[in-house]
């Protein structure tokens, strides 16, 4: 069922309304169980749009829902993506307030910064390997303007794929120089290791899910620019974060990326 633009409007100011008041809502697929997944990518791109308009500045995109966990768990054959924007980045570190997020976990991934653009259709991993500058280690903290995540595909696509922040870690390789499918994240809250997982989770290699991503934005007029970067999913499953909490990834080569939890 496609949305008029009423409809839309409507559903893109309910959810600016949650991520201002920090108070969660119903999931929009209680209303309307058959919406469309891109009545989804409209209302995100409105909300994005009006961020724009603000000041705000595109810094990049994440990947979302690439491991065949995060797929049963959100009832989806496929990834989604998200917009990320220059306030939504946090150096690696850094300290976050729990004060501005609703209900919060935290991602263990391998970011790749493009040195040159790309947009499909029929882009591959090779030439995702061939476009960008270097990988970097990330932490993607996730969040959830619905009710207790819970969510189906067309309600975390309207969410922007759960996009919240993204800590920058600091350590920057070629993605030739290391097997992106081998390479390991162990991720630790409070010096508790919570679980780890390897490059090959996401869709076998995380630059297939970029490759995805270039392919998808092309079926839509557009593409991923040069100097934006691109978080492609998460190598571990996600844990809750809360106040007070440490956390750190460790990765093979791409060293260590940590934020803190105030």
């Amino acid at each position: 069922m496609r949305l008029d633009h009423q409809h839309l409007h409507h559903f893109a100011h309910s959810l600016m309304d949650a991520g201002h008041a920090l108070v969660p809502i119903s999931p929009f697929t209680d209303e309307v169980p058959d919406m469309e997944i891109t009545d989804s990518y409209e209302i995100a791109s409105d909300i994005i749009g009006h961020k724009i308009s603000d000041g705000r500045k595109m810094a990049g995109f994440k990947v979302g829902v690439t491991t065949a966990g995060a797929m049963k768990a959100f009832g989806m054959d496929g990834p989604a993506y998200g917009v990320i924007l220059d306030d939504m980045t946090v150096r690696d570190g850094g300290r976050v307030k729990m004060s501005k997020l609703i209900q919060p976990k935290i991602e263990a991934e391998i970011a790749f910064r493009m040195k040159s653009p790309l947009q499909g259709p029929g882009v591959d991993a090779a030439q995702v390997i061939a476009a960008t500058d270097y990988v970097f280690p990330a932490l993607e903290i996730i969040d959830c303007r619905f009710e207790s995540w819970r969510v189906r595909e067309q309600d975390l696509i309207a969410d922007n794929t759960g996009a919240a922040l993204v800590v920058l870690g600091n350590t920057r390789l070629s993605p030739a120089d290391i097997d992106l499918s081998a390479e390991e994240a162990v991720m630790q809250i409070d010096g508790v290791e919570t679980g780890r997982g390897i490059g090959a989770e996401v869709l076998g290699n995380p630059a297939k899910a970029i490759a995805w991503l270039a392919n998808k934005l092309g079926e839509q007029g557009n593409g991923i620019a040069a100097g934006q970067f691109v978080i492609p999913g998460s190598m571990v499953a996600p844990p809750v974060v809360k106040a007070g909490n440490s956390v750190a990834a460790a990765y093979s080569n791409l060293g260590v990326v940590t934020v803190n939890f105030i």
